[in-house]
């Protein structure tokens, strides 16, 4: 891996083969923290508009995708297998937020490759899973909508934050609860324990992404809340799904007046 954080970054965020971006993802977090690695100013910019991932699964629209029932093993198979998806792409998320965005403090950096190398521990936690089912990552079909976010939102870091965690992210949160709930249901004890995993560290990125938000407002005299709402007004008119998990997003920074707001713009889903 090389020495510069930016370039590391981006090998990861380049890398195609699923083994190998697992474990450049640990190295990434592991180089950073260790002092192995420097932001090196005179490293080439961000270019990249596609992120590396296999030739499978096939990515369709997210209408295309069949809903998934529960009582059959393909059918919890699938599920897990649209969660793994997900993480897949949270990897590449975290690794072009620490790519792209360069003015920013040396613990910036520490988040986001901490969070790369914990997704993609997620990742490997569902697809070891997958396997016991005897499926595999790229047995399902999937949407791109998370990496399409992250094209959305190269060109601001305040952005970034605001609709990556805050949005997508702490959506996870909310929803987290329910899959748990329906995969104990089944009796998929081995699931519900990955799962409680992933919403355990999801918490912690999401509190990341409010942080770095704020971080980001209030260097430019910006009121977080203010910016936020004006932005979810802009980017999703269609308004919020409920119910929110309040206690999660507690945790993760969200204040008593943002939650009834968001509250005010529920959709019930």
């Amino acid at each position: 891996m090389s020495s510069d954080l930016y370039t590391a970054a981006e090998q990861c965020l380049r890398c195609t083969d699923v083994a190998q971006k697992l474990a450049l993802a640990g190295q990434l977090r592991d180089d950073w923290a260790a002092g192995r690695l420097r932001r090196n100013p005179a490293a080439h910019g961000p270019t990249l508009r596609d992120a590396g991932r296999p030739e499978r699964p096939a990515l369709v629209r997210p209408g295309a995708l069949a809903r998934r029932r529960l009582g059959t093993p393909e059918g919890r198979a699938a599920l897990i297998h649209a969660v793994a998806h997900i993480e897949f792409n949270a990897i590449n998320l975290a690794c072009d937020a620490v790519f792209r965005f360069r003015d920013l403090p040396d613990d910036y950096y520490r988040d986001w490759s901490r969070v790369a190398a914990e997704e993609a521990h997620h990742f490997a936690l569902l697809q070891g899973r997958l396997g016991e089912l005897g499926y595999a990552y790229g047995d399902f079909p999937a949407h791109n909508g998370l990496w399409d976010l992250a094209q959305k939102t190269a060109h601001d870091a305040m952005l970034r934050m605001a609709l990556v965690p805050r949005v997508m992210e702490a959506r996870g949160l909310d929803v987290t609860p329910g899959m748990m709930e329906r995969f104990a249901a089944v009796g998929d004890q081995r699931t519900v324990a990955i799962l409680r995993i992933i919403l355990r560290d999801e918490i912690s990125h999401v509190e990341a992404g409010t942080r770095w938000f704020r971080y980001l407002c209030e260097k430019s005299a910006l009121d977080p809340e203010t910016v936020y709402f004006d932005m979810l007004a802009t980017h999703l008119p269609g308004g919020v799904r409920c119910p929110l998990h309040k206690t999660a997003r507690r945790e993760a920074g969200f204040t008593e007046s943002e939650l009834g707001r968001l509250e005010a713009l529920c959709k019930k889903s």
